[in-house]
C-alpha cells in the first residue's frame, strides 16, 4: 500500500493524492492550482503519474482546487470512474463548465496579446468545453454518507459528512492487501464545528492513517456572532458615507451564507429594510438553485426554514445579475448597494470590474470573507497594497478594507485538532493543503502520531 502526493503539498490549492493498493490506483481529488502565474504554470506540468492508469477518482467536494483538473485528467487519458455525492456532482459540473469557459477565454486573450506584439504563438487552453463535457461521462456511482462502496476486492470506501460545503465529504478507505488491513482517512476540507447552514463534520473513529488539510492550522477564527455584526457594521457605515459595499464572493457556500445573514439582518432591522443587494455571479446564482434542490443535506435548523416556507437565500431587495450588460450597469450605482461578485480571490470574474470602479473611492468598502492565497489580488489588497493593477490601469486603494475571518468554511486550528482526535490514535498523519508556516505550527500541536509533510510527487509506504 502506497500513498503519493501530487498537489497541495505545503500549498493551499491543487489537492491530488494517489493511493495504490491491491493492484488498483485511486486518486483522491484532482484540483486546480490557483493563486497567480506561478500556480497557473503548475497546472501545465505533468501530473506525476499516468492518468491512463488511474482506475478511480474519489472526489471529496466541488471546489475548483479539488476538482478543477478533472477535464485535463480525462484529456490526458483517464478512463476510470469518478465517485462523489449527488450534490458534489451537480456543483462540480457547474464549476468545471465555468472553468472551461475561463480557460478558453484566457487562451483567446493570450492570442490577441501575442498578435499585438507581432509574436507567433499557438496558446492552447488547459482544457476546453469538449474536454469538460467528456469528463462528465466519467462520473459514475453516487455516494451516500456512511454507506460503504466496494471499489474492488480489498478496497472499500465510505463517505462521511465533512461539513465544509454542500455535498462535501471525508472519505474512509478500508484496504486489505496480503492479509494486511489499513483504515486510511482522507479529510478533504473540514468544516467548522457549527456551520451556519450545514451539519458539523462527522469523522469515523479507529483510523490508522489520516491525510488532512491544514489551511488554518496556525490560527483561531473570530467567533461567528461578532463576525456577522462586523459585516452589518461595515454595510451600515459604508451607506452612511455614501458608498457601495463590494464583496468578492466564492460561488459555493460563502455566497449562500452571506445571503442568509443579510436576510437575517434585514428581518432583525439591523440592516436597512430597503437595501439593495446584487448577486453578480451567474455561477453563484446557479449554485444557489442547486442548494435549494438538496434541502435534506442541510442542518435541521436550515431545513426547518424551508419547511416553514422561508427561503434562507431570498429577500425583497435581492437582485440576481446574470447578463454582462446588467453587470456593467451596476458601475453607474454610486451609493447604497451591496455588490457580491466572483471570484473570491479576485483573480478573474466580474469582481475585478467592480473593484476598478469602487476601490479608489474612500466612501466605499471592500469586505473579504474568505481565504486569499498568496499571489492573489485579494491577498495583495488585504496585505495593504497602496495600488493594484486592473485592466492595464494602476488603481489606488482608498476604500475601507475589511477582512472578516469568522465566516470561513474551513475549520480553525482547534477545530482541526478536535477533528483529528475523533479519528482515534492514527499511527501516521499526513499534512497537506496548507501554507508551510501554518502546517508547521499545526504539526507542533499534534501528539502521539508520526507526522509527514510531503513534498510534491513524494511516495510513502503505509
Amino acid at each position: 500500500m502506497q500513498l503519493s502526493f501530487h498537489g497541495a503539498n505545503r500549498k493551499v490549492t491543487g489537492s491530488c493524492t494517489l493511493i495504490k493498493s491491491g493492484g488498483k490506483k485511486v486518486l483522491v481529488d484532482c484540483g486546480l492550482h490557483q493563486g497567480g502565474h506561478e500556480a497557473e504554470d503548475e497546472n501545465l506540468k505533468p501530473f506525476g503519474f499516468d492518468p491512463a492508469q488511474i482506475d478511480f477518482v474519489v472526489l471529496t467536494h466541488a471546489h475548483l482546487d479539488h476538482c478543477g483538473r478533472l477535464p485535463l485528467l480525462q484529456k490526458m487519458g483517464f478512463k476510470g470512474e469518478i465517485i462523489c455525492t449527488s450534490a458534489t456532482r451537480e456543483l462540480a459540473r457547474l464549476i468545471l463548465l465555468n472553468s472551461a469557459h475561463l480557460q478558453e477565454e484566457e487562451a483567446r486573450y493570450q492570442e490577441r496579446k501575442a498578435e499585438r506584439h507581432g509574436h507567433n504563438t499557438d496558446y492552447q487552453p488547459l482544457y476546453n468545453l469538449v474536454d469538460t463535457l467528456s469528463c462528465f461521462d466519467r462520473f459514475g456511482r453516487t455516494a451516500h454518507y456512511e454507506e460503504p462502496i466496494e471499489l474492488a476486492p480489498g478496497i472499500r470506501i465510505t463517505f462521511f459528512d465533512a461539513g465544509h460545503i454542500l455535498g462535501s465529504a471525508s472519505v474512509l478507505f478500508e484496504l486489505e492487501e496480503e492479509q494486511i488491513k489499513k483504515r486510511v482517512l482522507f479529510a478533504g476540507d473540514i468544516g467548522t464545528k457549527n456551520p451556519p447552514l450545514l451539519n458539523p463534520p462527522k469523522p469515523p473513529a479507529d483510523v490508522d492513517v489520516v491525510v488532512m488539510e491544514t489551511t488554518y492550522g496556525d490560527r483561531l477564527h473570530k467567533p461567528l456572532e461578532p463576525s456577522v455584526q462586523e459585516l452589518y457594521d461595515a454595510i451600515n457605515s459604508t451607506f452612511e458615507r455614501g458608498g457601495n459595499v463590494i464583496i468578492p464572493t466564492f460561488a459555493l457556500e460563502r455566497a449562500q451564507e452571506l445571503l442568509h445573514y443579510i436576510r437575517m439582518g434585514i428581518e432583525q432591522r439591523v440592516l436597512p429594510a430597503n437595501m439593495q443587494v446584487f448577486l453578480d455571479s451567474p455561477m453563484a446564482i446557479s449554485a444557489t438553485e442547486i442548494f435549494r434542490k438538496h434541502v435534506r443535506s442541510f442542518s435541521p435548523r436550515t431545513q426547518h426554514l424551508f419547511q416553514g416556507g422561508r427561503d434562507p437565500f431570498s429577500f425583497k431587495g435581492l437582485h440576481f445579475v446574470k447578463d454582462s450588460a446588467d453587470s456593467m450597469a451596476l458601475n453607474r450605482i454610486k451609493a447604497g448597494a451591496v455588490i457580491m461578485a466572483g471570484s473570491g480571490m479576485c483573480n478573474g470574474g466580474r469582481i475585478r470590474h467592480h473593484l476598478k470602479h469602487n476601490l479608489w473611492r474612500s466612501e466605499c468598502s471592500v469586505v473579504f470573507v474568505g481565504f486569499a492565497v498568496e499571489g492573489s489580488l485579494a491577498r495583495r489588497v488585504i496585505d495593504g497594497a497602496e495600488h493594484v493593477r486592473l485592466f492595464r490601469e494602476e488603481i489606488p486603494v482608498r476604500a475601507a478594507i475589511h477582512t472578516i475571518n469568522g465566516f470561513s468554511a474551513h475549520a480553525d486550528q482547534q477545530e482541526l485538532l478536535n477533528w483529528h482526535a475523533k479519528t482515534g490514535k492514527p499511527s501516521q498523519t499526513f499534512l497537506i493543503h496548507g501554507e508551510e508556516n501554518a502546517m508547521n505550527i499545526f504539526a507542533s500541536k499534534l501528539r502521539d502520531t508520526q507526522i509527514h509533510m510531503p513534498h510534491l510527487h513524494t511516495e510513502f509506504r503505509i
